[in-house]
């Protein structure tokens, strides 16, 4: 007769175990820590470089916002130190600078490190269980790559002329040597290059892994909800960051050797050139950047409010195919972002029809999510808060967006702070409440310790409450006319009444930024002396929590059998407890087993 032990445990063929080898753990501190080829160490990395950049671009945000209610007023401190000669007040060219690089860092070195790198690295084999990656090797190169991006980021703010100042899309011509004629704007374009080359490198090792090193039953429709967005968010990377990465190496030989692809008159000069071409390329990979961000926080959301409701994820498969739709859709609506340009009328309605085909998957997993949480019996944990508060502000981002979507309103609209606001609400809001409600569930995962459930709280509602009074402060001060970029809105005498909204609007946003100390604060202390996690703190059943917590170096000294999906809760056949392991067999073994096969 099988065992539940010989169930939990099935040793498989060779084949399988040919990709599986346990690998001794590295003894040297270089090989362990620095060099090291360990998913669970690159995902730590990952993080500790997202977080880095997160608090950099978060007070570029901060100074961005005190110049917008407060233009001419130094701000504390810090614009002492940095423009001594402007009194402490941001100069024109710096504030260029710094909105360019606040949307730069955000989103290629803080988002993307943090939901794509850290959580992809740590939860793809984990939760598929596998041992490491399929190609550990590439996974150390693609760290360093985008240390090696971030470095060129870094120095751009210290070489003559500053860092790039032609916006975070760096348009044409403002991004030529006409605009920007100073070596920032090199660099910019390298440290995208590079990190770009970084995410394919990512991108071909989570595909790979997914598609190779399941563990044996564990079919699609079983995988969690985290590793689908993740994996999506891979396929889209490596389909259209090689777009991206065209788009830069072009204008880099504009900018470096003198060729003309997106000069604006080279046409009557030398034949070609075109700077629309670059807002081609650049938004071929733009608007599936915005999926690429937001799968992740979609995947683990949709498994979050499974764990803390008790419940299975209502429609799991038509979540699952509703985001693998929107991807596929995401390729072809990127013209929404181009109706100002000049485009056939005729094509633009095509790009608007896609735009708002694409909201209808978008609401299935939306309700599918609330189908969730409907009679569950919630538990209001830290994650848990953060993921309701993901529902809440993506909501908020997906209804503002059909504004945008139709030619007509977003003619009005478009480059004004209401396109900003539906943004940082479907981008800023929903993946960073989405990254903390990662960290908070998986940070035992990661380090062995919880952390302060009462701080973390205090964090929640200090974050989602101004978070919302300054995205949808911008959505009011956008409809009602205020373009972004202006240096000093208050120089038009259309602008000055929305001054009082533009004060309360940087207040919160000052509070919003001073409150991510708690999560500092959190964080550092629960490293150091947080309370020991047990092996399965949040009573859930996907593999991960199988495991001791932090794993071991090769996570599984035997590949799990998977036998059922990642949200069981509630099963009859399972007496004492709510949930069940999805390598823990009930019934009858040998037909549970012959399920598994």
């Amino acid at each position: 007769m099988t065992t539940p032990a010989t169930v939990r445990h099935l040793h498989v063929g060779p084949d399988f175990h040919a990709e599986q080898h346990i690998h001794p753990e590295p003894a040297s501190f270089l090989r362990k820590y620095i060099l090291s080829t360990d998913h669970k160490v690159i995902a730590k990395q990952f993080l500790w470089y997202g977080l880095f950049f997160l608090a950099v671009g978060g007070v570029m945000a901060m100074m961005i916002r005190w110049q917008i209610a407060y233009p001419g007023t130094a701000f504390p401190v810090l614009g002492q130190l940095m423009w001594p000669q402007s009194g402490g007040v941001m100069p024109p060219q710096s504030y260029a600078a710094f909105f360019t690089m606040h949307g730069t860092l955000m989103i290629f070195f803080a988002i993307t490190p943090i939901l794509i790198g850290a959580f992809g690295n740590l939860l793809i084999p984990l939760m598929i269980g596998a041992r490491d990656m399929a190609f550990p090797t590439l996974n150390l190169l693609s760290f360093w790559t985008n240390v090696l991006a971030g470095l060129c980021m870094v120095v751009s703010f210290f070489v003559p002329m500053g860092a790039a100042a032609g916006g975070w899309q760096s348009y044409p011509t403002l991004s030529t040597l006409v605009g920007s004629p100073g070596h920032g704007q090199t660099l910019w374009i390298l440290g995208v290059f590079l990190t770009g080359s970084a995410s394919i490198m990512g991108a071909v090792n989570y595909i790979t892994t997914v598609v190779r090193l399941r563990a044996p039953g564990m079919g699609y429709f079983r995988m969690p909800l985290s590793v689908w967005g993740i994996w999506l968010t891979a396929i889209l990377n490596a389909l259209f960051v090689p777009v991206l990465a065209a788009g830069v190496l072009l204008l880099f030989l504009d900018r470096v050797f003198g060729s003309h692809f997106f000069l604006a008159g080279a046409a009557i000069t030398k034949g070609g050139g075109d700077p629309v071409l670059y807002q081609h390329l650049f938004w071929i990979f733009g608007h599936p950047e915005v999926y690429i961000l937001i799968l992740p926080a979609w995947g683990i959301v949709s498994d979050l409010l499974s764990f803390f409701s008790r419940k299975p994820a209502f429609g799991y498969k038509a979540t699952a195919l509703s985001m693998s739709v929107i991807s596929l859709l995401s390729m072809l609506v990127y013209g929404h972002h181009m109706f100002v340009v000049g485009m056939s009328p005729l094509l633009s309605q095509g790009f608007m029809t896609l735009t708002m085909l694409i909201s209808i998957p978008s609401a299935v997993f939306f309700l599918n999510w609330l189908g969730t949480m409907w009679r569950g019996s919630i538990r209001f944990a830290t994650p848990m808060l953060f993921s309701v508060g993901v529902v809440f502000v993506f909501g908020l981002g997906g209804l503002t967006g059909l504004h945008l979507g139709a030619i007509s309103s977003d003619i009005y609209l478009h480059d004004s702070y209401f396109v900003i606001g539906h943004f940082h609400l479907t981008m800023a809001a929903s993946v960073l409440l989405g990254a903390f409600a990662a960290i908070y569930f998986w940070f035992p995962k990661m380090f062995g310790k919880m952390m302060n459930d009462t701080l973390g709280k205090w964090h929640f509602w200090l974050t989602i409450i101004p978070i919302t009074v300054v995205f949808c402060g911008m959505l009011v001060v956008g409809y009602a006319g205020m373009q972004r970029r202006l240096y000093n809105y208050e120089a038009y005498e259309f602008l000055k009444h929305l001054h009082p909204i533009n004060v309360w609007v940087t207040r919160a946003a000052l509070l919003l930024g001073a409150s991510q100390f708690l999560f500092v604060a959190n964080f550092l202390s629960s490293l150091i002396s947080g309370k020991k996690a047990t092996e399965n703190p949040w009573e859930v059943g996907t593999l991960e929590w199988t495991i001791p917590s932090p794993p071991p170096h090769h996570n599984y000294d035997e590949i799990p059998v998977v036998l059922h999906g990642p949200h069981e809760f509630n099963n009859p056949a399972v007496a004492g407890k709510d949930w069940l392991a999805q390598d823990e067999p009930i019934g009858d073994e040998p037909a549970a087993l012959e399920a598994a096969s």
